[in-house]
């Protein structure tokens, strides 16, 4: 076993085999594939390399379980103590889950351990609220009676990305399970380890066969094969627009609704009566934090011309102190996810429309074959330049200056996205108007972020989706109404 720099002692790996109808198994074909590690470049592992006849498994086994097995016979309140068991069990593992996300994914040790609270408090949310979606009663004629019923989907796909495994496999398959729909996740071929040690306590803790059911491989192969499975009822989809795209096509050929966030080019708007003691330590965050591979990425520094100056400086200082690194304890900004990726995010860099303000470092003791890329900040950038417009998803940060409020909004909605934006003011009239102004599915006033914010309904507009995810939204997203009418005379 190799030496991380996270740990001294061994990652315990979950084996390279699929979770299908509670068995664990090998791809059909018997093929793998392997898996590298961000931190050096070098494969630690493999997974299996699944088809689409995996997929047709996977589907069988949850369609066996919502319709008649053991999973469809539970009420709201067993399928509730069930999600609990499994959010105490990812405490317990918590350590070793975190451990395992940081080799896989190459994100900040400290990072990964946040994410594995964050995931168990998705299981413990909606394991809370499983009970706890109503109907209503509708007064009508004289003479009926008219009940309005939530029922799930059925069963429900998911197709997760690389960026946070853990806190997606929460964010996307617990709501869908508290509203009693078999799932079958297919996450990403880049970082799928976690969610596989998560199937495996899911079982511990008693989940009934095909009530969860997981399945990994290529998303050209896999991927493609659930999305366009005429077997399952509803799919929900965190990943790039291109691939969302394929999705909703697929989900409109086969008549059935789906979820879809494709991520954002989110601004922080600093106004000049902005706090900059408090935004600009959260600035630097929310565009680091786990190296910018962020959906809700604060990617772009809006800043009253009055402020420029003195926060391009600090920004500077702050940037220029942050050396990508191993993820040991003290590193807040690791390697990008894949090879791939790295030379996307250097080529935004090499190729950026507007003047380099600060670049920070790489640590010596990085391992060389690791994908670290050093952070950028580019300004002034024009509202239209390229990386002021597009997702670079890396530690990428475009600086645009404003007059006045008219102009920092129109800037702000001036890009195809609508995901998150931050309003930094002490004028509570400007809060409000400027709030309501943006388009987009989040606001943050004075803040940015809210620690995994499960209870949060999170999605955007725009190319960045639609529908919702997170708080009780999300356990809308995985129902549909029935109205039942009832002539008593």
């Amino acid at each position: 076993m190799k030496d991380f720099p996270v740990s001294t002692r061994s990652l315990v790996l979950p084996k390279p085999l699929n979770l299908i109808g509670n068995d664990f198994r090998p791809a059909a074909s018997g093929a793998e594939m392997e898996v590298l590690s961000p931190l050096d470049g070098l494969p630690f592992t493999t997974i299996a390399d699944s088809g689409p006849e995996d997929v047709d498994a996977a589907v069988a086994a949850a369609r066996a379980a919502f319709d008649g097995g053991t999973w469809s016979k539970l009420s709201a309140a067993e399928r509730g103590r069930l999600m609990l068991k499994l959010s105490a069990l990812i405490l317990e593992h918590a350590e070793d889950l975190a451990q395992l996300e940081t080799a896989d994914n190459g994100k900040p040790i400290v990072q990964a351990r946040a994410d594995m609270q964050v995931t168990a408090r998705y299981f413990e949310f909606y394991g809370g609220a499983a009970d706890k979606v109503h109907g209503e009663i509708i007064p009508f004629q004289p003479g009926y009676n008219v009940e309005v019923q939530r029922e799930p989907h059925g069963v429900t796909g998911h197709i997760i990305p690389w960026n946070y495994p853990a806190q997606m496999f929460g964010r996307s398959v617990a709501p869908a399970l508290a509203m009693g729909n078999a799932t079958v996740l297919k996450p990403a071929e880049d970082a799928c380890l976690t969610a596989l040690r998560i199937g495996e306590l899911a079982v511990e803790a008693g989940f009934p066969p095909g009530a969860l059911n997981i399945v990994t491989g290529r998303g050209e192969v896999a991927g493609k094969a659930l999305s366009e499975h005429r077997g399952i009822d509803f799919i929900s989809f965190t990943g790039s627009p291109e691939v969302g795209v394929m999705i909703q096509t697929a989900a409109a050929r086969n008549f059935i609704g789906c979820t879809l966030e494709l991520g954002g080019k989110s601004p922080q708007i600093l106004f000049e009566d902005a706090d900059l003691e408090a935004a600009i330590p959260v600035v630097v965050k929310a565009l680091i934090q786990n190296g910018g591979q962020t959906c809700s990425a604060g990617s772009r520094a809006l800043v009253h011309r009055s402020l420029w100056d003195r926060v391009v400086a600090e920004l500077k200082t702050a940037f220029e102190a942050i050396e990508a690194s191993a993820s040991d304890e003290a590193a807040v900004l690791g390697p990008l996810i894949s090879a791939r990726q790295k030379r996307r995010v250097e080529g935004y860099i090499a190729d950026a429309d507007a003047p380099l303000i600060a670049r920070g470092g790489i640590a010596a003791e990085a391992p060389e074959g690791g994908y670290y890329v050093a952070p950028a900040i580019f300004g002034p950038c024009a509202p239209d330049a390229r990386i002021a417009q597009e997702e670079v998803f890396g530690p990428v940060l475009a600086m645009i200056p404003f007059d006045d409020e008219a102009e920092a909004i129109r800037i702000a909605n001036g890009t195809d996205y609508g995901l998150v934006a931050a309003v930094w003011t002490r004028n509570g009239a400007r809060q409000q108007r400027v709030a309501k102004a943006l388009r987009c599915g989040q606001v943050f006033i004075n803040g940015y972020g809210a620690g995994g914010g499960v209870e949060l309904p999170f999605g955007g507009i725009r190319k960045s989706g639609h529908g919702r995810e997170k708080g009780f939204a999300a356990l809308l997203e995985f129902s549909h109404i029935k109205t039942v009418v009832n002539n008593h005379g």
